[in-house]
Order: structure tokens, then C-alpha cells, then sequence
């Protein structure tokens, strides 16, 4: 709640109360919201952040003079809105109040919307998507009513309602002289800590008296002298609603954290207020309130959530049993019901056996697909075999007996009729001592209760009332007349009033209490009337809402019902591949719209009509279109059943034919003959004219559709090959690696499964392989493995020669196709091109390697010539390259090396070593292939992006054992490679301030250090780097260090004897060293802070001078102040500070102010300039002006206004460039940094305007 109340626009949480009513698919119209519920109260949506505003405008609006007198306000008083002109008379704030309150009253939704009232404050994303504090909202509101009704009739509204005054009294013992200060109030703010109660808490205020004695005495204006004296508050004037609001915040200085008082704090219902009260002539009554409203947090002091525990009191809403207690009686009843009623049912009558099986669920009804299961469970037969020859389906029956059983959930559910429920106690057993007549009303009552809502809709206004008076027969307590609710943002929910004490304590506890005077008495005609004093106008402008939004839920309950499938008919379908194919390519099927609430006879009717020369019987069939084609499910034989319940929905694809066949072919329907198309090959045989072509492996190739119920001995009978072998294709081989590709024989078991067992997909690809084509060249059988051979005709590689020096392009001829298979060495097709190419006296002597190019023309390590084309992964008809160059062995990796410190243009060098070699002696190879010296080298391995990762930290381990794999790039960096748990650290040296970063730091060097060291120790050791060999200082504590960050000093490190790991230093961290005149010891608390005095009259500042602030007394800007009026001799009231932001090149002014507080009162807590939005840190610019001599309060000098307008010029140079709010701020050296631009921050506020 008071973490960061000032976000970017977009960062807050999204807008939880927005509805999610939009149904899927396209071309679907948005949902419109939907209608009360039967609490007949209307929640608020949330905008995001809003749950504070919408507590408070529920409070409002249930209170009801506050809402009666909002309400009496004329339109001639408020102005009107028009959307064609503006009218700047126009009291915006409560009139959109006026509308939003009576929409909450009359119109038909669940829930209303605030945006146009929060448009009326004023606020932006940015206020609705923050979360603040709603005692803060409450008087900002008040304050903004106040001034929305000035000159109106309404102007003392809140002074008449909210408005009360206190006194606070001083007594001098002495002369008995009483002084006093009465204040206004408009809500009460009392203390928690410390405190059990409200009681106590207002006990404390207005009762117990403050002395004053001993060095704490009173001067009295009468005696005029110190005198002994008592202080003592008092309420003078009680409003008629008193707010109270509870200090549930505070802030812990030993932790410096805040916290919430999550302590137990009682509040009682009704309050006497006469004890703490002056003494008057009222009536006792005057001082007695009750509690009618409570706004509730939950969560912590950085965040969390409001509702409001709301008591009706003009009984608006309909209270209903809270859902734990329904299902608390429930269980209750459904425990009594099994011990106590003997529950017997004629077996041989449908009606009584489905009445008892659904009278005796706890939820009261049943899911119609589980009806039948619970029959079976029940009785122990099924509806079919005991029934449906007598009866009917269970569907149809329970149709035709409308006036015992209800279809509910859109024809999902069944639930007994409440009409007929009253009467189902004539199938328990009567005669039972334990069932009087009493019991079995309640039983039947009960059922009738949990019908459901649905239920209460589709019967008339009286009936639906059995619900309530059912559960006054199951002994529900009313507390009272005026029930509680509990409203959450949309959410309406009864509650009962001992709920009230769970708020008392925890995490969910009670913030504001909203009591009424118990004189205000209600008129009878308000008692449940939300029309009451609402303006004639208001009641016209809902009227017309309820039409329109009743007109858009009937035009979306038929758009949403209404289905678009597509009828396919039978006489344009043939059967092949199994499945259904249209005659011809412009065959299309018709695309109907129909309300799926209607039933299948009516659809069967309408496609009769549509087909005038359909004869014979109809069926219609759900289809599918699959690879093979279409395929025809389950018919739809229930004339009786809805669309929706017999599963059409939009896209579904509807076949019409006449049940049995489809031009003369019999067609086989269902899951079960569900055709899976799959590619058959062949071997190629002499073609003949309009036979299948071959692929380039040789073999021809079909599509065939197959039923996935039949074997794959039945796939081989139809097509006729009873003798030849069934393949199947191994999984994962390469149909093109090593020109050859891999089949496996089907076993027996195999032939007798089915293609579902043996889990084919469509484009599986099966090879019948006759017996005479079993020895053929092509085909190599090795057992249960079948190896087929590329024609001839492919079984070639490219081999072109690769010179040295890629500039010199290949001569003629040196480009040959080199007869191989996937068997060939690769030593033999290097030794073939040789000859080929007749290369053999150039390259006599001279070692060369076959090689491939990747695709953007690198050449890829060499291929080992003891593997063979398939085992190396080499594709026939593919490219190799002869380079000059030892070939890798088996035991040998190839690797690609780089110099760090190398141009990137130069190449890359290519090393052949031994896999067992390890990381030291590879990074010696690289040191020598690469020319260089020395030992201080360590090796990185090159990433997939193709940047320097982590190094080979373990000198020892084989290249094998770390990972390194053929063609990787290792990258060879200068520098000895820190052991495990050292850090090494870029070292520069300071050289005094300035606004340039270049400048102010030099890089001296590197170190390497432990993780364990301390402090002390990186400052020994930074002194023997050979740059600072000439630095002399007497101990090592006249060097202060700093962390740098983003090339910014960024704070200073504290602690001689904290580790480096603890102060969070990683390798490649930077630290910058600064020498002093003195040791200096730097507390924890400690903020070093560079101080310039303004030049009197000039706008400039004497050199700035080092000032170290202690912040552990007091982290405020009053104790800056005090701080630094003891360094120059200027009282805090003559001293002016501002920080200065280097990267706008502004002053930030730091103000000292003071809030008066009452003793009586808690502390403001102190706000801290090492947070937001000063965020003081080591190193900062604080400008000093002394008011005494200079009278220029502007902090700015000409340097800074020239750096703003050189800012103000980029800025509008990108904009112009199109790079939006991204800043680009330029450094020395061409170093850019990216920042973006946050908005100020701002309170929360309510905008007004100006009606005096």
C-alpha cells in the first residue's frame, strides 16, 4: 500500500475487474455484462489499483443520507453534461457521483464501472493503477465535494454529516484558570499500538488527563508564571456519522523498516460516546452509535488489498445463508438422511427409482451422462436393460415427466422440480418412527433449495421464494433485520455479523469504522425501495440502460446459440482410399446457421426442406475430414435431443445420406474403421503406360487409405502381395545419409496386429518387398533388417580442389563426380580424386584432407578417412573439397584457434591434436602454432553466439574430459587464469573530480585476490602494481576505495575486515583507488557528500569541499540541515540545499520542514534522503545558498543551462529519428549509456473547478 505509489504508466497490475466476456471465435460479439444477481447488490469493478476507491464509494452510497442528499442536488445546480460542448460550469464530481450511485441502485449488472467518475477527478492509468490509502482518499474526496458544491444547495453536505469538534483544555492548578483550543474533525484517528481497543484507545484521548509537573510545567497566561496544570481532550460536538481510522501503519527505527499492527484490536458494534463527551443537556440517545460500515486491508505495509463489511439499513439486498453454513446443513442433512430415513422405492417404477437417486445428492442434482451409472450403482442394473424397451431412453422420459424432473446448466444437469419436490416424501418411509411430518417437509424443501439458481429463473416469482422459506424450515437464524455484506470490488457476499470478529487481528484486519448516530431513524417507504429519492431524470437515464442492455443480451443469447456447420450430401461423395471423396474438385459443401437449442427433428426438418427431391429415409452422421478423406462417426438418431447436447457445435461437419450406404457402397462408421493414409512402396518394375513413376531411390510410390481396425496381414491381402515381406521403415534413419536407407521385416506378431496397435500415423510409409526382388542389387537382407541400395545412376560425390590460398580460383578441369556408395572409404574417394584430377606429382609428398563448406563458406574440419561415407553422415550428390592439410585420426580432434588480442579479420588457426592431450599442453600447441611467448596464457571455448565464454579452468583434465568436441574454437586469452575463489579486479587511480569520467579515472592495471580477503588486504596489494610504485602513503587506511559502475563512481567500501565476497565483488568487478591526507574509518551509516557554497549574487560556486554526514541520528533533511549548519555557523532557517543530477544537469531542492504534532498523537515517521526521491549516496553534489547574504534562490549556473539545452537538442533530434523516450547519453572515449525518462512523481489528487 505504501511501496512505490508512483509507478510508470504500464507498470502497475493489470485491471483485475475487467470482464472476461468474450466468447472465443471470430466474428462472435462481445458479452454484455451480466445481470443481477439474487443479492440484488451491484459490486464495483476493479481499474487496476482501485479496490481502496471502491470500499470507500460503497460506504458512501449504503449510507443513506449521505446518498438521499447527493441525490436532492438539481440538475440546474450541478449543470448538465453535453458530449457536443463544454460547459465549464458543469460540476463534474457529483454528477458522475449521481449516476454512478444510481446505477449501483437500479441498473440490471453485476457490477458498474468508476471510469468515468475517476475521468471526472482528473486521474490517468497512473492514479488507477497505484495502489494508495484510503483514509487519505476519504478526506481528499470530502475536500473535493466541498469545493464541487460551493454556491449550491448541498454546499454544507459534508459539514452536516461528517463534521465534528473536540476541545482540548488546560487547567492551571494555581488560579484555576482553564485555556482551550477546539478543533474541527472530520474522521477520528486513533492509535492501535499499544492499545486492546477502540474503548481503551478513546478512553486514553478523552478521559485520562496529561499533568504537567517537574521539569515539564505549564506557563499559565492568567498567573503568569510556570504553575502545575492538566491537560484533558474533549468531544464537544458528535457528527451524525462518526469516521474512525485506525493507525494500523508504523515504522520501526531499530529495524528502519515499516511494519503493520497486526495486533488484536477490538471495536465494539454499538458505542456509547457520553464518557468521552463535555457534559450537555442531550439525551442519552444523542451519544449511542452503531457500527455500519468497515473497510477492511489485507497484506502488509508495501501492498495489498481493501473491501468493506457493509450493514444494509435501508435492506436493499437479499441476504441469503452464507455458502459455509449451506454447506455445513448440508452435510448435516446428508448424514441424518443415511442414519436416520429408511429410504425404500418400487424397483419396477422408473419414476420413483430416478426421484430417490437425485433427491439423495448433496448437490441436488446430477450431471445427466452420470445418471445412468448412478442407476446402475443404485439398483444394479442399466437404464437399457431394465427400462428402454418399456420406457423409452432415459432422455425422452425424463422429458416427458417436466412436471417431477428439470433440466438445468443448458440441458447438462437434472434436478427435481420444485413444484413437485414436496411431494417426494411419499417414497421415504412414512410409517418410521424417526421421520415425523415436520422432517420429511424439510426433505423436500431442501431439495427444492438446491435446485440452484437456474431453477428460481424458470419458475414464477412465488414459487422461486421456496428456497427462502426452506431454509427457514431448516432452523436458519436471522440475526436482525439489517443483514451484513461483504463487498469485494465485483464480488457481493452475506456474511454473517459474528464474521465481524475474524477483522479484529492478522494480516486481514479492520482500517476504517463507520458509525451512525441510532437517532436516525429510516421511513418505512425506504425499507427495501433503491428507487427511493432517486431524481425523476436519474430514473429516465436507467430506465434506458435496462432496455438497452436487455435488447443486447437477447441479441447475444441468439448470436451466441446460433451454429454454423456444413452439410455435406451423400450423392455427391464416393467411396475411396476408404473414406468419402467428392466426385469432383468443385463439389462444396452448404453452410447452414441454426440455434443449437433447438432439437435434431427440427435440423432433419429444415435440411427436408431444403432438399425437395430427397426420398427415402434421412440420417445425418458427424464427420471429420481427415488425410484420407472424410470419415463418418456417430448418426444422430434422438429427434428429441438439442444440438448442443448431441455435441454440434461451430465448424462441426454434418454428412446427409440414408444411414446404410453412399452409391451403392456400403460404409463402415465409427472410430473403429477410423482410415489412417499411408505411403506403400514397390520395387520398380517395367512400367507401363498410366502405371506409377518411380522415385529417384527406385521404387514406386501410392497412397492408400486403410482402416485402422484391420491387420497388417488384411493391408497385404488388399493389395494384393500375400507373399511378399511387409516393412516398416526404421525409426530415425536418414533416407539420404551414406546413399542407403534402412527397413525392417514385420514379424508374425507383427502381421496380426492392427494399424492402431502398431500406432501408424498418417504419412507412415510401408515396403512390400516380393520374394523375386529379395536378392536384387537394390535390395541387401540381413536377417529381419532390409538395406536398399541408390540406383546407380546417384552414386556420385563432386570433388573440386581447394588451393592454399582461396583467391585463386580453381583451374579448368578441376572439378570431378567420383563413382561412390555408401560403403566407400573415404580414404579411397580422396585417393580416386587424385587421380582424377591428376593431382598426384603437384601434391607429391604433400599431405591433403577432404573437406565440406557450411553455407556461409567456411570450411568445416576435415573428414577421418578410415570411415566410410554412411558413417561419417556424407549425402551422395553432394560436394567435397580437397585442401591442403593433414586428415584427423580416430584419436584426434580438429580445432579451430583464435587470438584474443587478433584482429577480427585475421583467420582463425586450424590444430590438429590428440584428444587425451590436456588443457595446459593445448594451450602451449596454440602459444607455438600462433608464434607467440611466454606462459601467462589460458584458453575459453567459443559459444554457439560466437562469443568468449566461460575458461578451462582445470589445467589438468584431458580435452576429452572437459568437453571439447571436433571443430571446436578455442580462443586464447594473455593473463594467468585465477585459481578457484580468486577474483580479479580492474584497478584505477583517481585523479581528482570532474565531470568528465575520463578524466577523474585512469586504469592502472589488474589484481588477482582471494574471495576471503578483506578490505585491508586488496589495499596492500593494490599498492604493488608497477604503475603505483611510486605512490607512498604511511598506511594503507589513507586509501579510500570505491566501487565503479557503469563508469560512475558509484560508493565507497566500508569495513577493514569485511571479505570481498561479502561486500558482493565478482571477477571483473572495477574499483577505483583514491588517496588521502588522513586515515579515514567510514561508518556503516556514514555518507561521504561533496559540499559547495553558493557565490553571493553570481551564479556559481566555490570549489566543493568533502563533508561526511552521519545519518545514524536522524536520516532526514532536517538533520542534513542541522549537519551542515554546524560546518558553516548558519542556523538550519538561514541554509538553502538542492542536489545536484549530473545527468539532467539540475538541482533536486532538499526542503526542511517540520509538522506539528500532538503529544497525544503518534510521531510522523521520519522520512530518510537515502531513499526515494533523493536517494543520497556517496559521492553526491549538495549546493549550499546562505539566505543571510544571497537572495538568489536558483541553484542553476550558465553551464548547467547551456547542458540542458544541449540535452533538450539530442532529445529532439531522436524524437525526430523516431527513437521515442530512449536517451542515449554520450561519454568521453565514443561510450554511450541508455537511460529513460520517468515521469515526476506526483500524490494522489482530485482535480476541481472553480465554482465561487
Amino acid at each position: 500500500m505504501f511501496g512505490d505509489l508512483f509507478e510508470q504508466e504500464g507498470e502497475g497490475l493489470g485491471d483485475s475487474g475487467v470482464s472476461a466476456g468474450v466468447r472465443a471465435g471470430l466474428g462472435k460479439e462481445r458479452e454484455p455484462p451480466p445481470p443481477r444477481g439474487p443479492i440484488r447488490l451491484s459490486g464495483i469493478r476493479n481499474q487496476g489499483g482501485t479496490c481502496y476507491l471502491n470500499a470507500l464509494l460503497q460506504t458512501l452510497l449504503l449510507t443513506p443520507e449521505f446518498r438521499e442528499q447527493l441525490f436532492s442536488l438539481e440538475p440546474q445546480e450541478l449543470g448538465v453534461i453535453r458530449q457536443d460542448e463544454v460547459d465549464t460550469e458543469v460540476r463534474v464530481i457529483p454528477l458522475e457521483l449521481q449516476r454512478l450511485f444510481a446505477r449501483l441502485l437500479l441498473l440490471d449488472e453485476q457490477t458498474a464501472s468508476t471510469t468515468a467518475l475517476t475521468d471526472s477527478f482528473g486521474w490517468t492509468n497512473h492514479e488507477e493503477m497505484s495502489q494508495h490509502d484510503v483514509q487519505e482518499l476519504n478526506r481528499i474526496l470530502f475536500s473535493a465535494l466541498e469545493s464541487s458544491l460551493l454556491g449550491t444547495s448541498g454546499s454544507a453536505l459534508i459539514q452536516q454529516l461528517y463534521h465534528g469538534t473536540l476541545v482540548n483544555q488546560i487547567t492551571c492548578k494555581e488560579c484555576n484558570n482553564v485555556s482551550e483550543r477546539q478543533e474541527d474533525f472530520l474522521d477520528l484517528t486513533v492509535c492501535v499500538r499499544g492499545v486492546s481497543g477502540l474503548e481503551e484507545a478513546l478512553w486514553s484521548m478523552f478521559v485520562e488527563k496529561e499533568v504537567f509537573e517537574g521539569n515539564n510545567l505549564y506557563r499559565c497566561s492568567h498567573c503568569e508564571r510556570l504553575v502545575h496544570a492538566t491537560k484533558c481532550a474533549k468531544l464537544r460536538k458528535l457528527p451524525p456519522f462518526l469516521t474512525v481510522s485506525l493507525l494500523r501503519f508504523s515504522f520501526d527505527f531499530e529495524k528502519c523498516e515499516r511494519y503493520k499492527e497486526t495486533s488484536s484490536y477490538s471495536f465494539p458494534l454499538s458505542i456509547d460516546l457520553q464518557p468521552y463527551s463535555e457534559q450537555s443537556s442531550l439525551s442519552d440517545s444523542e451519544f449511542c452509535y452503531e457500527l455500519f460500515s468497515i473497510i477492511i486491508h489485507k497484506g502488509g505495509c508495501y501492498g495489498g488489498h481493501y473491501h468493506v463489511y457493509i450493514k444494509d439499513i435501508d435492506q436493499l439486498g437479499h441476504w441469503e445463508v452464507p455458502e459455509e453454513d449451506v454447506k455445513e446443513k448440508q452435510t448435516q442433512r446428508k448424514t441424518r438422511t443415511v442414519q436416520e430415513s429408511d429410504v425404500t422405492m418400487d424397483m419396477e417404477d422408473p419414476l420413483s427409482v430416478l426421484t430417490v437417486v437425485i433427491a439423495q445428492e448433496s448437490s441436488g442434482s446430477v450431471l445427466l451422462d452420470q445418471l445412468g451409472q448412478k442407476l446402475m450403482d443404485r439398483i444394479g442394473f442399466s437404464w437399457n436393460k431394465k427400462f428402454r424397451k418399456q420406457f423409452g431412453p432415459i432422455n425422452k422420459f425424463l422429458r416427458n415427466h417436466s412436471d417431477v424432473f428439470l433440466l438445468v446448466s443448458d440441458g447438462s444437469r437434472v434436478a427435481l422440480n420444485p413444484k413437485h419436490t414436496i411431494n417426494t416424501n411419499i417414497y421415504t418411509n412414512a410409517n418410521s418412527p424417526k421421520s415425523t411430518e415436520a422432517e420429511q417437509r424439510g426433505v423436500g424443501l431442501s431439495v427444492a433449495q438446491e435446485v440452484g439458481h437456474e431453477a428460481e429463473h424458470q419458475l414464477p416469482t412465488d414459487q422461486s421464494r421456496i428456497g427462502v422459506e426452506s431454509e427457514i424450515c431448516l432452523g436458519v437464524e436471522h440475526e436482525s433485520s439489517c443483514q451484513w455484506f461483504d463487498l469485494n470490488d465485483s464480488t457481493v457476499t452475506p456474511i454473517r455479523e459474528r464474521d465481524i470478529r475474524k477483522q479484529f487481528e492478522g494480516k486481514e484486519s479492520a482500517y476504517m469504522l463507520f458509525y451512525r448516530n441510532k437517532s436516525l431513524q429510516r421511513p418505512p417507504e425506504a425499507r427495501g425501495n433503491p428507487a427511493y429519492k432517486v431524481p425523476p431524470h436519474l430514473l429516465e437515464m436507467i430506465h434506458e440502460e435496462n432496455v438497452r442492455l436487455q435488447q443486447k443480451r437477447a441479441e447475444f443469447d441468439a448470436s451466441s446459440n446460433t451454429v454454423e456447420f456444413r452439410l455435406h450430401l451423400a450423392p455427391c461423395y464416393c467411396t475411396r482410399n476408404g473414406a468419402l471423396q467428392p466426385f469432383s474438385t468443385d463439389t462444396s459443401a452448404i453452410t447452414m446457421t441454426f440455434d443449437r437449442r433447438k432439437t435434431i427433428g427440427d435440423l432433419r426438418l429444415a435440411v427436408y426442406q431444403m432438399q425437395d427431391q430427397w426420398e427415402g429415409d434421412m440420417a445425418l452422421t458427424i464427420a471429420k475430414h481427415l488425410p484420407a478423406g472424410l470419415h463418418l462417426y456417430n448418426t444422430l438418431t434422438d429427434d428429441q435431443q438439442s444440438l448442443y447436447s448431441a455435441g454440434v457445435s461451430d465448424g462441426t461437419d454434418l454428412f446427409v445420406w440414408n444411414g446404410r450406404e453412399v452409391n451403392g457402397e456400403r460404409v463402415q462408421i465409427g472410430t473403429e474403421w477410423e482410415p489412417v493414409l499411408l505411403n506403400v512402396m514397390r520395387p520398380c518394375v517395367q512400367l507401363d503406360a498410366g502405371s506409377e513413376a518411380a522415385d529417384e531411390s527406385g521404387l514406386q510410390r501410392s497412397s492408400h487409405g486403410f482402416p485402422r481396425a484391420l491387420t497388417l496381414s488384411g493391408v497385404r491381402e488388399v493389395l494384393g502381395q500375400q507373399e511378399a515381406l511387409v516393412c516398416q521403415e526404421e525409426k530415425g534413419a536418414d533416407p539420404d545419409g551414406g546413399g542407403a536407407s534402412g527397413w525392417k521385416v514385420c514379424s508374425p506378431e507383427a502381421m496380426r496386429k492392427t494399424l492402431r496397435e502398431l500406432t501408424l500415423r498418417d504419412g507412415d510409409s510401408l515396403l512390400l518387398l516380393p520374394p523375386a526382388h529379395a536378392n536384387d542389387s537394390m535390395f541387401s537382407v540381413n536377417g529381419d533388417l532390409v538395406t536398399l541400395m541408390t540406383p546407380s545412376d546417384c552414386r556420385w560425390l563432386q570433388v573440386q580442389f581447394w588451393p592454399q590460398r582461396a583467391a585463386e580460383e580453381e583451374k579448368e578441369g578441376k572439378l570431378k563426380k567420383i563413382v561412390a556408395s555408401g560403403d566407400t572409404l573415404l580414404g579411397e574417394v580422396k585417393q580416386r580424386a587424385l587421380e582424377e584430377l591428376q593431382l598426384q606429382e603437384q601434391l607429391s609428398g604433400l599431405p591433403c584432407c577432404l573437406r565440406q563448406l557450411d553455407r556461409t563458406g567456411k570450411l568445416l574440419p576435415p573428414v577421418r578417412e578410415d570411415l566410410c561415407l554412411r558413417d561419417a553422415g556424407i549425402r551422395l550428390m553432394t560436394s567435397l573439397y580437397l585442401c591442403p592439410g593433414p586428415a584427423p585420426k580416430c584419436s584426434q580432434l580438429f580445432l579451430y584457434c583464435r587470438v584474443s588480442t587478433a584482429p577480427s579479420s585475421e583467420p582463425e588457426l586450424e590444430l590438429i591434436v590428440e584428444e587425451t592431450l590436456s588443457v595446459k599442453e593445448c594451450v602451449m600447441e596454440m602459444v607455438r602454432a600462433a608464434g607467440l611467448e611466454g606462459t601467462c596464457w589460458h584458453v575459453c571455448r567459443m559459444d554457439w553466439c560466437e562469443e568468449v565464454g566461460e575458461p578451462l579452468r582445470d589445467e589438468n583434465a584431458s580435452l576429452l574430459e572437459v568437453g571439447i568436441a571436433n571443430g571446436d574454437t578455442l580462443v586464447l586469452t594473455e593473463g594467468q587464469l585465477p585459481p578457484k575463489g580468486f577474483l580479479k579486479l580492474m584497478i584505477s587511480w583517481w585523479w581528482g573530480w570532474s565531470e568528465d569520467p575520463g578524466e577523474m579515472m585512469k586504469s592502472v592495471g589488474f589484481v588477482e585476490i582471494s574471495e576471503e580477503a578483506s578490505l585491508h588486504d586488496l589495499r596492500c596489494q593494490v599498492l604493488t602494481l608497477p604503475a603505483l610504485v611510486d605512490v607512498c602513503v604511511p598506511t594503507p587506511e589513507f586509501l579510500r576505495v570505491w566501487l565503479v559502475e557503469d563508469q560512475r563512481l558509484s560508493k565507497i567500501l566500508r569495513g577493514n575486515t569485511l571479505t570481498l565476497r561479502k561486500m558482493k565483488l565478482v571477477c571483473g568487478s572495477e574499483v577505483c583507488i583514491q588517496k588521502l591526507q588522513c586515515e579515514e574509518s567510514l561508518g556503516v551509516k556514514d555518507v561521504l557528500l561533496r559540499v559547495r557554497m553558493g557565490v553571493p549574487g553570481e551564479r556559481a560556486y566555490y570549489p566543493s569541499q568533502e563533508f561526511v554526514w552521519s545519518t545514524g541520528r536522524d536520516p532526514s533533511a532536517k538533520g542534513l540541515y542541522h549537519s551542515l549548519s554546524s560546518l558553516y555557523g548558519i542556523s538550519p532557517e538561514n541554509l538553502l540545499l538542492a542536489k545536484h543530477l549530473p545527468e539532467k544537469h539540475t538541482w533536486m531542492p532538499i526542503h526542511n520542514w517540520t509538522q506539528q504534532v500532538s503529544k497525544r498523537k503518534k510521531k510522523k515517521k521520519v522520512e530518510s534522503l537515502q531513499g526515494a526521491p533523493y536517494c543520497l549516496r556517496d559521492g553526491d553534489i549538495i549546493g549550499v545558498k546562505n539566505l543571510l547574504v544571497d537572495s538568489n534562490r536558483e541553484f542553476n549556473t550558465l553551464q548547467d543551462e547551456e547542458a540542458q539545452q544541449r540535452l533538450r537538442e539530442q532529445t529532439e533530434n531522436r524524437r525526430k529519428e523516431g527513437h521515442g523516450n530512449v536517451t542515449q547519453e554520450v561519454w568521453p572515449e565514443g561510450k554511450t549509456r541508455t537511460t529513460k525518462h520517468r515521469k515526476p512523481e506526483v500524490a494522489l489528487s482530485i482535480n476541481v473547478g472553480m465554482f465561487r
